[in-house]
């Protein structure tokens, strides 16, 4: 690179610190200690880790800049248009722009990565996880160019990030294996037929990568086809290999996996198992250290079979050996991740390690700092992923701004993980998680319980969320005994996901209560800050000399109107009649660091509840959970929204339009596909919602459809023309 180009980069980065970016090539790199004990970590090429690049963004950038400077270590940040004044941006020592949004574009980008390594003198770089965390070309860049990758070398990668190659490595060092196929032949009769010879069910598998991503599990031979396309679609978007393996689908399986590392010299060790098996999507959403019911000689087994598969491929540095267990306790090798887990907070909280400074120390070449002898196993530890989504419409992943964010206060128990605060956005071009809660407790029965404590302290509003499903999940009697599996939440899903959420007439009492007290407020304040120019006559609180007054509230419960007769009492309470049952309330706000909070009685009852009132919605989170409560907007108004959203499809969320299937003309029945959405790193199929004849497609592939934007129009039925009438 010439000196021109280098900084022609640099200025474009005026966003933050440009005279520390511009420093980088005027000044020799500063000189850092690791930590207290001035150790030095040099590399088999005699050098020290003294700055660290994190390609990667959100909760795992921090977290690893945390760590970084803990050992005293700089830290260099990259960050997609999308991310300008994100949190991990502001966290670094130095940051610098790469691109567009899409990660395609930037986070994916190898080439840029490698620039910003070189002009900041960053020695080393952290992937983090996901994006380039799995991918050998850009490890084997990292060699090339002399900058120390933290993470496996390229050949582990190669070999573990390939489930075929994987799968065959594994039964050659004696690691159990499922029966599957796992050739090189992808035509679509070819793997046809090994599905048909293993037997349905089965499951297909995109042969690179991990996350649920280009994952699909068939039941029949009737959905083979349409199943395979899909995952390869997905597979081709997320690792950019549409290459396939057929396994057999092991029924309601648990799924294991275990933390090991490995070093330069030759040494392997287990860190204990964790269990992921609560998943929705094929994607984990609460995970546990150590396993449930799991026996001592089971868990040795477990970690012995682990270390053998990270020996089989000279593994160095962190990894996971992902296996799926029946209800004998027999387990398989799935797959291997060679990198750092989203869940290894758990293993943290058990052992007692930093997993991050050890990466960064078997980096840096040192020795695994315990022998598997000393590692402890101590207490038990739960992580839930607070996530973006709408649990009630199949978990669809959403974005948008995190208008109120308060957490769980953390301590030496309770980490909280996240890459966002409040005010920031949930970005429509990356993964939708917002943060995850870590606890720990001496054994499980403590630890769900504080789990359970904390997760009703996890308020959010400006989207939808799953943290009252993570409620539900916690509360629920087989999830409390540890009886888990992979279908854990298919089986339970009429307690998980109850059909009806029709709000209590004690807790819309509340809700009216606590906009009434808003109100009351906001006008006692204005009246305070203009007691010399405002008529006594013009307070508006509700008292009167002779008689109690009393007005009407709608309030809107999901899809219904709610009437509200509040009468006002010379004592200053409320009587609330609401669907015939009169509700007798009073209470009072008061403020507790920067949030409010509603103390009230409900016909003698104590409650209290903090309160967030945004825009037309009242929320109340309380220790029975979170309610959401309207203020109907004006018929003209709702009329506008509902107008167009009849008579045809509109998109779930904002994403492209990987595929359309239908052209205008074509005749379709209800539950046919009509497109293929990418969003949020998932593909989504458009349904036909009723037999009919399509009118007009209103988008190509390729281009991009906002949510609730028209997808696609029907011509319109006679039955809806007799009803137009």
């Amino acid at each position: 690179m010439t000196v021109a180009s280098a900084v022609s980069v640099l200025l474009v980065a005026t966003e933050r610190n440009r005279w520390q970016r511009l420093s980088v090539l005027l000044l020799p790199p500063r000189k850092w200690a690791w930590n207290q004990r001035n150790m030095k970590y040099t590399t088999a090429t005699g050098r020290n880790i003294t700055k660290v690049l994190i390609a990667n963004r959100g909760e795992i950038a921090c977290r690893v800049m945390r760590t970084a400077k803990k050992m005293g270590v700089q830290t260099v940040a990259v960050y997609s248009d999308a991310d300008r004044n994100s949190m991990h941006v502001n966290m670094a020592d130095e940051a610098y722009p790469i691109g567009p949004a899409p990660s395609q574009q930037s986070y994916l980008s190898m080439e840029k990565i490698i620039q910003v390594a070189k002009i900041s003198a960053a020695q080393a770089i952290h992937p983090g996880y996901g994006f380039l965390s799995e991918n050998m070309e850009f490890a084997e860049l990292c060699k090339q160019e002399g900058i120390i990758f933290i993470g496996p070398p390229s050949s582990a990668i190669r070999d573990m990030g390939i489930k075929s190659t994987s799968k065959a490595l594994m039964a050659a060092a004696g690691v159990p294996v499922v029966e599957g196929y796992h050739g090189e032949d992808q035509s679509d009769s070819c793997l046809h037929q090994h599905a048909g010879r293993i037997g349905y069910p089965i499951m297909i598998k995109a042969v690179r990568g991990g996350g649920g991503k280009g994952m699909r599990i068939v039941r029949s031979e009737k959905e083979f086809q349409e199943q395979l396309e899909s995952a390869r679609r997905e597979a081709k978007k997320a690792f950019n290999d549409e290459a396939m393996l057929i396994e057999k689908f092991v029924d309601t399986p648990r799924h294991v996996e275990v933390q090991v590392f490995g070093d330069h010299h030759g040494n392997a060790v287990y860190l204990f198992e964790r269990d992921c098996s609560v998943q929705r999507r094929h994607q984990k959403i609460i995970e546990e250290a150590p396993a449930p019911g799991i026996k001592p000689e089971v868990r040795r087994k477990l970690g012995e079979a682990a270390v053998r598969a990270a020996k089989a491929v000279n593994y160095v540095g962190a990894g996971t050996v992902e296996f799926i267990m029946d209800s004998q306790h027999n387990f398989y090798f799935m797959e291997m991740n060679t990198r750092l887990q989203v869940e290894h907070p758990v293993t943290e909280m058990i052992t007692g390690a930093d997993l991050v400074e050890w990466q960064l120390r078997i980096a840096a070449g040192e020795k695994i700092p315990l022998s598997q002898e000393e590692i402890p196993l101590q207490g038990h530890a739960f992580e839930a992923r607070i996530y973006a989504e709408d649990p009630n419409n199949n978990f669809m992943p959403g974005a948008g701004p995190l208008v109120h964010l308060s957490t769980p206060h953390a301590d030496l128990s309770t980490r909280i993980e996240t890459g966002v605060r409040q005010g920031d956005d949930v970005s429509i071009h990356y993964d939708p998680m917002i943060a995850k809660l870590v606890v720990w407790a001496a054994d499980r029965q403590a630890a769900l319980t504080k789990l359970r404590y904390s997760l009703h302290q996890f308020n959010i509003v400006g989207l939808h969320t799953n943290v009252d499903f993570l409620l539900r999940l916690c509360a629920h009697p087989a999830f409390a005994t540890g009886d888990v599996h992979t279908d854990f939440i298919p089986q339970h899903r009429e307690e998980l996901l109850p059909s009806s959420s029709a709000v209590a007439n004690e807790l819309l009492c509340q809700a009216a209560l606590g906009l009434i007290l808003k109100e009351k407020a906001v006008t006692d304040a204005f009246t305070l800050q203009t007691r010399d120019l405002v008529s006594p006559f013009s307070f508006s609180s509700g008292r009167r000399l002779n008689f109690c007054y009393t007005r009407n509230l709608t309030l809107r419960d999901g899809k219904k109107n709610v009437a509200v007769a509040v009468t006002y009492n010379h004592d200053g309470s409320y009587n609330m009649q609401i669907e015939g049952e009169t509700v007798h309330v009073s209470g009072a706000l008061h403020n507790e660091g920067g949030c409010t909070y509603l103390s009230s009685s409900v016909n003698g009852v104590g409650k209290r509840a903090k309160l967030v009132v945004v825009g037309g919605t009242v929320h109340l989170f309380s220790p029975e959970g979170s309610v959401e409560v309207g203020v109907p907007a004006p018929k003209y108004l709702s009329a506008a929204r509902a107008e167009g959203a009849q008579g045809g499809t509109v998109a779930p969320m904002t994403g492209t339009i990987e595929k359309v299937l239908v052209k205008a003309g074509d005749k379709v029945k209800a539950g046919d596909s009509l497109m293929v959405m990418i969003a949020m790193k998932m593909e989504h199929t458009i349904k036909a919602p009723r037999d009919g004849t399509i009118k007009k497609v209103f988008y190509m592939e390729g281009s991009q459809a906002d949510r609730h934007s028209r997808l696609i129009e029907f011509e319109e039925e006679e039955g809806d023309k007799r009803e137009s009438e």
